[in-house]
């Protein structure tokens, strides 16, 4: 079977303040093209699983295969290269550099990944841009526009370097019903039209529910998948 990432038996403790199990046995796979989104409380381990399962938090125990290979044990500029060009991140804050343009904004991971020349990557960002309608934007400085559409720029410069898999942390969090709604539509063509596997943390049981899967989480355990 092929499976763009796999867990197996991963494990994390906090050492401080106190000791804490945060992870317990975590065991589950995303195959290529699926729509998986992980629910469950705040504090039951969600955003911690998932900074795990984007290669950004090397401490734990147990293993992760991605495109059935093992990272678990890599070098931190092997991970940094293996996450740069195969995972886009969405958050629920956009992070986009408010004095640079929307089209800056997106062709900044394609410049760091530096694969391809100036040119290329500002096609590409434009390319992007208009997948998601906003290429009007695209001089605008990022700080010029609303609030659903800075997501829609959030989630061009995911994909800038043509990812595997898309991550999101509560990528509808701030938006209101009408941007949620528009995201979550923009993601599901994303994988229909794309083959783009999409692995979303979210407190929204209407999105959750519309999604090919849920992860269910309780006090760092997957209850439900």
């Amino acid at each position: 079977m092929n499976f763009v990432l796999e867990a197996k038996h991963i494990n994390k403790h906090f050492k401080k303040p106190v000791p804490f199990h945060v992870l317990k046995d975590i065991s589950f796979q995303i195959k290529n093209g699926e729509f998986v989104s992980i629910m469950g409380k705040s504090g039951s381990g969600k955003s911690t699983l998932l900074y795990i399962l984007s290669t950004m938090d090397t401490d734990y125990e147990g293993e992760l295969y991605f495109k059935n290979e093992l990272i678990t044990g890599k070098k931190n500029d092997e991970l940094s290269r293996i996450r740069n060009k195969n995972i886009g991140f969405v958050f629920q804050f956009h992070y986009l550099l408010s004095e640079f343009s929307v089209l800056e904004n997106v062709m900044l991971p394609a410049k760091k990944l530096a694969e391809k020349s100036f040119q290329e990557i500002e096609h590409n960002a434009m390319e992007k841009l208009k997948m998601l309608h906003i290429e009007h934007l695209a001089n605008n400085k990022a700080s010029r526009i609303s609030g659903g559409e800075k997501q829609r720029v959030a989630i061009a410069r995911a994909l800038i370097n043509n990812p595997t898999i898309l991550m999101g942390d509560e990528p509808t969090g701030n938006l209101d019903s009408h941007n949620s709604e528009n995201v979550f539509q923009i993601l599901k063509e994303l994988k229909e039209n794309e083959g783009l596997s999409l692995l979303i943390v979210t407190h929204d049981i209407d999105f959750a529910q519309r999604t090919d899967r849920i992860l269910e989480m309780e006090d760092g355990r997957v209850i439900r998948q």
